[in-house]
Order: structure tokens, then sequence, then C-alpha cells
């Protein structure tokens, strides 16, 4: 018994590791492909400023260039990296529930690119603007190109990730890992991590404060609502079956 059981671990642990080296290489062919266009990319995303970015030395280029290409291929790779976990999980899966599971590929690709437009197009513009009224009487600003996306990637790819809370709870629900009961549980809690991470990030006015707040706050609600939903109909199938 105690052979078959690390025979069973060894293959587990043999299908995990191979599952990953499928989403690196996904993420490599991605981010190649991605840096092919990279130069396009980023003149598309510094159209609205009046004045060219600055850099320091002559990697900060090729620096900027992959960070680039690495966001872009991160947005391409989600779908594979869910559809590896999705086969990896497939077996506890109920086969009644496993169509039904399937949507958490699309929904994190669709989700995590609804995430960065808001970091994009709502908050990052948002927050570059109040910087540059605190700095425009006493400094002469000029931002250097690596500094200026790496400011833009953590004011857009965090919201990517989070947006996919509500896909990424139904797929839990549906494997029984979490359940409506417990995230109604753990709403005071979830509602002040994610109060801190708003005003951490945002500048520091209420308005502000709560453009990013209500989002989250509404997506968690949403995860507990699908959950319920989800939690509802397995119950109910478990019912049927008896």
């Amino acid at each position: 018994m105690a052979n078959r059981n690390e025979q069973s671990v060894f293959g587990h642990l043999e299908e995990m590791r191979g599952r990953i080296i499928r989403t690196l290489i996904a993420f490599l062919v991605s981010m190649t492909a991605s840096f092919i266009y990279v130069r396009d990319i980023y003149h598309w995303l510094v159209r609205g400023m009046d004045k060219q970015l600055v850099v320091l030395g002559p990697s900060d280029v090729m620096w900027v260039y992959l960070m680039i290409s690495a966001v872009v291929a991160t947005a391409v790779t989600i779908p594979v990296a869910a559809y590896q976990v999705w086969r990896f999980v497939q077996p506890a899966v109920p086969k009644e529930a496993q169509r039904a599971t399937l949507i958490f590929i699309p929904s994190l690709t669709v989700l995590f690119l609804i995430g960065i437009a808001f970091g994009y197009f709502v908050l990052f513009p948002m927050v570059l603007h109040f910087m540059n009224q605190i700095a425009e009487k006493d400094f002469t600003t000029m931002y250097t190109a690596e500094k200026y996306f790496t400011f833009m990637i953590h004011m857009t790819v965090p919201f990517g990730l989070l947006f996919e809370m509500p896909a990424v709870v139904m797929f839990l629900t549906k494997l029984g890992i979490v359940n409506p009961a417990r995230l109604a549980k753990a709403r005071k809690l979830a509602y002040f991590l994610l109060v801190i991470i708003a005003v951490t990030i945002t500048p520091p006015d209420i308005l502000s404060d709560l453009v990013v707040i209500v989002p989250l706050i509404l997506l968690y609600e949403i995860s507990i609502t699908i959950s319920r939903v989800v939690y509802r109909k397995q119950v109910k199938a478990s019912v049927d079956s008896t």
C-alpha cells in the first residue's frame, strides 16, 4: 500500500512538473512574439505624453521592453495556465460539474483584461495626475522609462489579478474548498484587506479611494453570489442523486 501511495504521489508530482513546463513554454513563446511588436505597444502606451521618457543607460531600453513583453505574455498565458490547472484537478471534479467548470478558463482571461483596463484607464491616470500636481510647483518632472513603466505595471497588473476573484471563487467552490458561508463569515476581514489595498495605492483623497474600494467590494460580493449559486446547484445535485 505504501508503495502504491508513493507511486501515486510521484505520478502527481510528475504530472504537475509537466504542466508547469507547458505553461512556462507558453509564456516564453508569448513573450518572444510580443517582443517582436514591443515598440508598437510602447508607442501606444506613451501616446498621450507630451515629452519623451528618459533612459539612464543602454540596458534600460531592453529592461523596459522586457517588462512590457512580460505583461502581454502574462495575459496571453493565463488561459493556458488555467487549462493546465483544470486538467490537473479534473479527476477531483464530478463529471456533471466539469463542463460548467470549463467556464473558469475564459473567465480568468476576460476578468484579467478588465482589471488591467480599469487600472490603466482609470487608476493610473488619476494617480499620475495627482503626483504631477504635487510636483509641478517645486520640481521639474522628468520621468525615466524604467520608473514610468514600473509605476504603470504596479497600477495595473495587481488589479488584473484582483478582478479574477469571481472566477477563482467559482472554481474553488466547485472543488469544495470554499463555500458561501465561509466567504460571508470572512466578509469583514476581506473588506478590511481590500480597503487597505485601495488606500495604499491611491492618492490621499476620499474620491480616489472610493473609485477603487467600491469595485473591489463589489467583486467580493459578486464572488459570494457566484459561490452561493454554485453551492446550491451542488447540494441539489447531491440530493437528486440520492
